[in-house]
C-alpha cells in the first residue's frame, strides 16, 4: 500500500522515465535471511567441498597426481632425494615420494566421515560476517575450528597406513642406504607427522576450491539454499 502511494505521488512530479528510476529506488522488503539460515549454507557450500573435491583425493593418485596437493619430501630428505637421484637411485626415490602420497590417500579415505561430521557441529559465530570475508573464509573458519581435532583422527590413520603399505619399511630402506653414503648426515625425520599435517593440508586446499567456485560462480549454487545465501555476497 505504502509503495503504491509513493507511486502515485512520484507520478504527479516526474515523467515516465523519473517514475521508473524512483521505482527502482524502493525498498523492495528483506531477505528473510538470519544468521542461522546463513551459516546452514555455509555448511553446505562446506559439504560440497568434501563431496565434490575431497573424496577425490582417497582415489589412487589423488594427492600424487595433483599438483594443488601433492606431497612432496620435506626439507631436511630433499637432500636425500637429490642424493639418490645423483648416484643412480631415482626409481626408489620415486617409491618413497609415492608411498607418502598413498598414505594420505588412505587415510582421507578412512577419515571423510569425520570432515562430515565436523562440519554438521561448526557453529558460526558470525555467520554473515564469514559469507562476506574472503573467497576461503568458511574453509579457513573450518580449520580453525576442526585442526587441532582432525590431526589426532588423522595421525593414527597415516600411521597405520605406513604400516599396511610398508612405508615404514621403504623409508628405512631408503634413509639406511643415504645414511651409508660417503659424507652425509644421517637424518631420522617423524614422517608420520609431516604427513599428517600435509594431508590435512591438502584437504582444506580443496576444500576451500570448492568454496571459491560457489561464491564467484551462480552456477555452481546447485541449491536453493546455496543461490539464496550466497546472493547476499554478490
Amino acid at each position: 500500500m505504502k509503495r503504491t502511494l509513493l507511486c502515485l505521488l512520484a507520478f504527479q512530479l516526474v515523467g515516465c522515465t523519473e517514475l521508473q528510476q524512483v521505482v527502482n529506488q524502493l525498498p523492495q522488503g528483506t531477505t528473510g535471511i538470519g544468521n542461522a539460515e546463513i551459516a546452514q549454507g555455509l555448511r553446505e557450500a562446506l559439504n560440497m567441498g568434501i563431496e565434490k573435491q575431497v573424496n577425490k583425493l582417497a582415489n589412487e593418485n589423488g594427492f600424487f597426481r595433483n599438483e594443488l596437493v601433492k606431497i612432496l619430501l620435506p626439507e631436511e630428505l630433499q637432500k636425500v632425494d637429490k642424493t639418490l637421484r645423483d648416484v643412480g637411485l631415482g626409481s626408489l626415490a620415486d617409491e618413497g615420494l609415492k608411498i607418502i602420497n598413498r598414505a594420505a590417500e588412505d587415510a582421507v579415505g578412512e577419515a571423510t566421515p569425520i570432515f562430515v561430521d565436523a562440519v554438521k557441529g561448526i557453529t558460526f559465530n558470525d555467520a554473515k560476517q564469514i559469507l562476506l570475508g574472503a573467497d576461503n573464509a568458511a574453509t579457513q573458519y573450518l580449520e580453525r575450528s576442526t585442526k587441532t581435532q582432525l590431526y589426532g583422527k588423522f595421525n593414527p590413520i597415516i600411521k597405520n597406513s605406513f604400516q599396511k603399505v610398508g612405508a615404514d619399511k621403504i623409508w628405512s630402506n631408503i634413509i639406511t642406504k643415504y645414511n651409508n653414503l660417503p659424507l652425509t648426515n644421517d637424518v631420522n625425520p617423524d614422517l608420520t607427522d609431516y604427513t599428517t599435517n600435509e594431508a590435512l593440508e591438502g584437504v582444506y586446499t580443496m576444500i576451500a576450491l570448492e568454496e571459491k567456485e560457489i561464491r564467484t560462480k551462480v552456477s555452481s549454487r546447485t541449491t536453493d539454499l546455496l543461490k539464496r545465501v550466497f546472493s547476499l555476497q554478490d
